[in-house]
């Protein structure tokens, strides 16, 4: 019954972390300090704003860390709730020469998505998507460092048509910190 919404808001938090087209000797520097600001867990409300399932509302709990090796990428785990449902998420997006590939779950050759492009910028990542007929793009934005937005388009004809939104806030440790006398 949620099998679309729950691929979709899957897809949110799997391309949330993605991408690069710029040259490779400044867009590697740039992307990795992306990928750096954006590691560490995160948790927060979506919804789907479009479509057949418009006003299903879900929220995710995920956890990023940069891919390690000489290429920018960001390796993704967690899970994303709609309602009692609780579905598992992962991603690897990774460099590859000038731009970025990756896939959601098992790609879109199975229940998940292919990343086929993207550009990372000082504070966004824009990433373009894919699952059979289905191409669209995911634009993930820092509002600060504790905040980020991310909204997922889908191309109807020749419009891009957003159909859902996420804002997800960066989890801290609840750590005491007091002194000894």
């Amino acid at each position: 019954m949620f099998l679309r919404p729950s691929l979709i808001a899957r897809g949110v938090a799997a391309i949330a972390l993605a991408a690069s087209l710029a040259t490779p000797a400044y867009s590697g520097a740039r992307d990795r300090a992306f990928f750096e600001k954006v590691a560490g867990q995160w948790k927060g409300p979506g919804e789907i704003v479009a479509g057949k399932y418009q006003g299903t509302k879900f929220t995710c709990d995920l956890t990023g860390e940069p891919t390690s090796g000489k290429d920018a990428g960001i390796k993704l785990d967690g899970f994303c709730r709609v309602g009692v449902f609780k579905q598992p998420m992962s991603a690897v997006i990774m460099q590859k020469g000038n731009g970025y590939t990756g896939k959601f779950l098992d790609g879109a050759d199975g229940k998940g998505l292919d990343v086929v492009s993207g550009n990372v910028g000082k504070d966004k990542v824009v990433v373009g998507i894919n699952r059979k007929q289905l191409n669209g793009a995911m634009i993930a934005r820092l509002q600060d460092a504790e905040t980020m937005n991310i909204t997922i388009s889908v191309k109807v004809e020749e419009t891009m048509v957003p159909v859902i939104g996420v804002s997800l806030n960066r989890q801290m440790d609840n750590i005491a910190v007091g002194s000894i006398e």
